[in-house]
């Protein structure tokens, strides 16, 4: 005689689910995936709240204003596209973006290259973590302090730099002063500032690069230079994608540095386009033209980062 036995659960009235495990071990683990949610949100929260608050509140207003006519002493009035339709015909508008642009080429042409061969002695001859440490003492020190140091330094008349070059027989220059000399000084002071983090970010590019590629090449007979060109360039294309797009963007938005050493001077030559807006907006009390400043150089800065990324492959890499 066959005797049939019951299953607990089963005899219990407990439903089932297909690998034959109750439904209550599955409601224990949605009820740790929400806990586990609660607790993401809760240190989210704050990060969110300073986003909404301090970025995406003002991008709003900023763009609600770029299209009012807008004092701080009064309301905004609608005023529909004529802000837009105005920085076109506005030739100060067009005079500081061929200076951001001198500015933009001369910064991020001299800052790669320079941060590129820095990274690669970090990474082929300098072990040492101090000296790589060393390299990232400029970023250190706060913008400000760094073009106030530089101005000092370059002063046509009291700079230390100018008085070398009285003693050994050259003529003073006028480097924040004069007009050829103006951007490419203020490019200068930047670059010595940001290649050491420029030259940080490429080296960690570096770092993820496999050793053996290099040796193998080794082995092949091949050439430093043949092996710069065939492995490390086109294995470093993502890092150094997203180090063009960060400068490039930091580079459209310079102003401390000439604010505090030139204020747009001599003659609108070092007026950048960030200097520009500054004074639209707090020089004349025109918010909303300044608005639309800032929403132009916005669009500008998206296109150009989305040209970089998209052209360059900054989203593919060589060694997938």
């Amino acid at each position: 005689m066959t005797t049939l036995t019951k299953h607990p659960d089963r005899a219990a009235g407990r439903p089932r689910n297909r690998q034959g495990r109750p439904h209550e071990t599955r409601n224990r683990s949605v009820a740790n995936r929400l806990g586990d949610l609660k607790i993401a949100i809760f240190f989210i929260l704050p990060a969110v709240v300073g986003f909404v608050a301090f970025f995406l509140v003002p991008t709003i207003r900023g763009i609600y204003l770029s299209f009012t006519e807008y004092s701080i002493l009064g309301e905004p009035t609608w005023i529909g596209i004529k802000n837009y339709t105005a920085i076109f015909q506005d030739e100060l508008f067009w005079n500081a973006m061929g200076v951001t642009l001198q500015y933009v080429v001369l910064n991020i042409g001299f800052q790669t290259v320079i941060a590129l061969g820095l990274a690669l002695l970090m990474h082929r001859v300098a072990k040492s973590t101090f000296i790589r440490g060393a390299l990232l003492l400029p970023f250190l020190v706060a913008n400000v302090i760094v073009a106030l140091l530089w101005f000092w330094m370059l002063d046509y008349q009291l700079g230390i730099v100018n008085e070398v070059m009285s003693w050994i027989g050259l003529p003073r220059v006028a480097f924040f002063g004069s007009e050829q000399w103006a951007i490419p000084t203020i490019a200068f002071v930047n670059v010595w500032r940001h290649m050491g983090y420029t030259a940080l970010l490429i080296f960690a590019g570096l770092q993820a690069i496999p050793n053996h590629l290099y040796e193998v090449a080794n082995l092949d007979g091949a050439s430093p230079t043949r092996t710069f060109w065939s492995i490390t360039m086109p294995l470093l294309r993502p890092v150094l994608v997203l180090v063009l797009v960060v400068t490039v963007i930091g580079s459209f938005q310079v102003f401390d540095t000439v604010a505090v050493t030139t204020n747009g001077g001599p003659v609108n030559a070092s007026r950048v386009i960030q200097m520009y807006i500054y004074q639209k907006a707090f020089g004349e009390s025109d918010f909303g033209y300044a608005s639309a400043l800032s929403v132009i150089l916005f669009i500008i800065l998206a296109l150009v980062a989305f040209i970089q990324m998209k052209f360059l492959k900054g989203n593919e890499s060589d060694l997938d």
